[in-house]
């Protein structure tokens, strides 16, 4: 039973892949949030694709920018570009734990300091880095809180769908099996729900964005100084927003620590179990 249903997960993954992967070339999004949508997907399977068409696809031509402005949505697409960096890190080192035959406690410290390094270094200051006018290491110190946040959120979700799944799933610790991927992708999909309201968080305190819109060249009409697009002067009202105190950030940190604390919990349990 089991092992058909992880056949039609791969097939629909497979199929979802492909359409996000062909259909979102034509949506006139951030290339850095294209590249987030397709690995979402391919983590994520159906229900991936199914973000990508609630949240970023183009419903009709010239309706990108209005369509994406709504918070939810824009929270959306930055938990997509959380999970998006993050997994590959996260997947990096629940291979090399595997292989290596780590401990459980070791396996989900390599998974987040890979998925964290991963995620805050490349997807989030390598990639973002114009927006903090092409300074890497500026783009560094901007983004750590909102990464750290996020990632904590992240895997308090994962790590006890993951525990959860490798006690109950056969041959779950295999990286060479469909099974373990099975259980990763579930994880990560878990993770993803679960930092979504922290995403929500960020976005609204301007500490994070989510979707963009890139106007086309071929559509592209000249632009008069004094007749800034309403989606960019927005974009630079809320930049001019003053930032949550640091007290606000703070509590912040201490409740993504305790949901961090609370997601390993089922860990310990099984441990003193065995």
């Amino acid at each position: 039973m089991l092992s058909g249903v992880i056949l039609l997960w791969f097939i629909l993954t497979g199929l979802s892949v492909a359409f996000v992967a062909i259909d979102i070339r034509s949506t006139p999004e951030s290339p850095v949030m294209k590249w987030a949508f397709v690995l979402v997907v391919l983590y994520t399977g159906p229900i991936g694709a199914f973000f990508y068409v609630l949240g970023c696809r183009e419903p009709l031509p010239g309706m990108h920018a209005p369509y994406v402005e709504a918070r939810w949505r824009q929270a959306l697409g930055s938990t997509m570009h959380c999970v998006a960096g993050d997994g590959i890190g996260i997947l990096a080192g629940a291979v090399i734990g595997s292989m290596l035959h780590l401990s459980m406690p070791a396996h989900i410290a390599l998974e987040y300091v890979l998925g964290f390094g991963f995620g805050w270094t490349i997807f989030q200051s390598l990639f973002m880095r114009e927006e903090a006018d092409g300074s890497f290491s500026r783009a560094l110190s901007m983004t750590f809180i909102p990464e750290f946040l996020s990632m904590n959120a992240l895997m308090s979700g994962m790590v006890p769908a993951m525990t959860f799944a490798m006690v109950h799933v056969l041959r779950s610790e295999d990286p060479l099996g469909a099974n373990f991927w099975f259980v990763m992708s579930i994880s990560l999909l878990t993770g993803a729900i679960i930092a979504y309201p922290m995403n929500w968080w960020l976005v609204a305190h301007h500490l994070k964005h989510g979707m963009k819109t890139v106007t086309r060249l071929e559509t592209a009409k000249p632009i008069r100084s004094d007749a800034m697009p309403e989606m960019e002067q927005k974009t630079m009202d809320n930049m001019r927003f003053a930032k949550p105190s640091t007290a606000a950030i703070v509590k912040v940190a201490i409740v993504s620590i305790a949901m961090f604390g609370v997601g390993i919990f089922p860990l310990v349990i099984i441990l003193n179990r065995h």
